[in-house]
């Protein structure tokens, strides 16, 4: 992942260096954006209208500095063009809610009518350094 949105960045600090507690989500979803979705989760997400597009939950199994997702995503046939996916973003609600983290695809993808994107356990890693 490229990085951390700045809302997260705030709720590690807080609860690190303020001592205040952060409860983390108890479901993550991923996100497809068409544009990069920056710190601040303002970037373009795939559109719900008419697409049968959806954030997907996703699970992670976390080992030393590395999160990396534990099962496949899959999202649902495409009923209308996604458009271009160039980012992913990790939310913590289905729709609206706060971006965790997000980075740009290594290779964009086109997901027109009666296409399934699909990203398979283990492609998706969030490193801490």
């Amino acid at each position: 992942m490229a990085g951390f949105s700045n809302y997260l960045e705030t709720e590690v600090l807080d609860h690190v260096f303020g001592g205040n507690a952060y409860t983390a989500p108890s479901t993550l979803y991923l996100a497809l954006h068409t544009a990069d979705p920056a710190e601040d989760g303002s970037g373009a997400e795939v559109s719900t209208s008419g697409t049968a597009y959806a954030r997907q939950a996703v699970t992670f199994t976390v080992s030393g500095n590395e999160a990396t997702t534990s099962a496949a995503v899959e999202y649902s046939t495409a009923t209308a063009n996604f458009g271009t996916v160039t980012h992913v973003g990790v939310w913590d609600a289905s729709t609206a809610g706060n971006l965790l983290a997000y980075a740009a695809l290594t290779s964009s993808k086109t997901i027109e009518t009666g296409d399934v994107f699909r990203v398979p356990a283990g492609d998706l890693d969030i490193t801490l350094d």
